[in-house]
């Protein structure tokens, strides 16, 4: 009787050991860490407040390569926020997997890679089954030169879902929700910026690029309101992507990720026209865009620039000028912004304007190859 009590034993504690060893190892003990970064992208309108306008009617997702999965294709989708490829680097000491959660309850998931595990409706997806692969080949899908392989020079550890492998978990959206600030365009150049948040918003900067003459301002923290003013913009382009790169260091990056988004966004972030940059405050990105990881990290770094565009005098005249001359490639410059800038000035003649639109924008299934 206790031999068979001790085999008895034996045999339940080897059961254990056997269904424990298949559990996801802790965080802590395979030391995951998690960093994500990611572009808020709205126009700010004659009250301060961000306009909601067709984020894809010009380009839509062509600038992305054909192997990402499209779920929204209509370039006329509506919203105030364009969230812009935010992506989802791991860190770990072995091999390891994660199941992951995004939820954007305002807004529409468009566009994602790897292939999700589930969708639910627009707001939700889910990567199940993330193998964290540390030391293994980079053997990434290519297809055509796009700014979407810029994320992937950085030190995180190669991933797989299913069959497909990627350096990052990839993902955009278009939505409508409180943004933390707004700005105001006010006489002679002038900025009026309140926060709208809780939180103070850290190192904001106002940028203008007019006529290829870049500019910007650092104006550091507000916590209530502050006016800013564009003949204070100094400096130049290598000045501003260097404080771009201390701030989203400071913010928790790794450097190598800090340079991997600025130049993923070199050709936009820099384009025509007059913008704030700022960080969003961690409260906001949780709120906004809820995100769940398990095994949960042991350390998770969240980073998000807001771009809220500026329709200023300066603006307005340039476009005003360049329909009166019907110089297309004028007008061109300002891409996806021409809309709302048009709807702002109540422009009447949209001859040209649909023109340029119905000939720059892709097909459903337009990417690079």
């Amino acid at each position: 009787m206790k031999r068979s009590a001790v085999l008895t034993a034996s045999a339940v504690l080897l059961l254990f050991v056997i269904a424990t060893s298949s559990l996801p190892k802790p965080a802590d003990e395979i030391g995951m860490t998690v960093h994500e970064w990611g572009t808020f992208t709205s126009v700010a309108g004659s009250d301060g407040m961000p306009v909601k306008w067709r984020a894809g009617a010009y380009g839509g997702g062509a600038d992305l390569p054909c192997f990402v999965d499209r779920y929204v294709p209509r370039a006329g989708l509506a919203g105030t926020v364009r969230m812009e490829t935010p992506v989802l680097y791991f860190y770990a000491s072995k091999d390891s997997t994660a199941n992951v959660k995004v939820l954007f309850p305002n807004g529409t998931i468009s566009k994602t890679y790897p292939k999700v595990s589930r969708r639910v409706g627009g707001s939700t997806i889910e990567w199940q089954n993330v193998r964290i692969q540390p030391g293994a080949a980079p053997n990434f899908p290519v297809g055509g030169h796009s700014h979407y392989y810029a994320a992937r020079e950085t030190d995180a550890a190669p991933l797989q879902v299913g069959a497909q492998k990627e350096k990052f978990l990839f993902y955009r959206g278009i939505g409508t929700f409180p943004l933390p600030i707004s700005a105001k365009v006010l006489d002679h150049g002038k900025i009026l910026v309140k926060n709208l948040a809780k939180d103070p918003i850290h190192e904001l900067i106002l940028f203008e690029n007019r006529g290829g003459r870049q500019r910007y301002h650092l104006a550091g923290k507000v916590e209530g309101e502050t006016t800013l003013d564009l003949q204070s913009t100094a400096g130049d382009l290598a000045g501003v992507r260097l404080d771009l790169e201390r701030i989203l260091i400071g913010q928790g990056l790794y450097p190598r990720e800090a340079r991997a988004m600025i130049e993923t966004w070199r050709d936009s972030w820099f384009e025509e026209g007059a913008r704030l940059f700022y960080i969003v405050p961690s409260r906001a990105i949780d709120s906004i865009l809820p995100l769940t990881i398990e095994p949960a990290p042991s350390q998770i770094a969240r980073v998000f620039v807001g771009r809220l565009e500026l329709i200023t005098p300066a603006v307005e005249d340039d476009v005003r000028q360049a329909l009166a001359t019907n110089d297309r490639p004028r007008l061109e410059k300002y891409g996806r912004f021409l809309e709302p800038i048009a709807s702002q000035m109540r422009i009447q003649n949209v001859a040209l304007l649909r023109s340029i639109y119905s000939s720059s924008a892709p097909s459903s299934a337009a990417c690079i190859r």
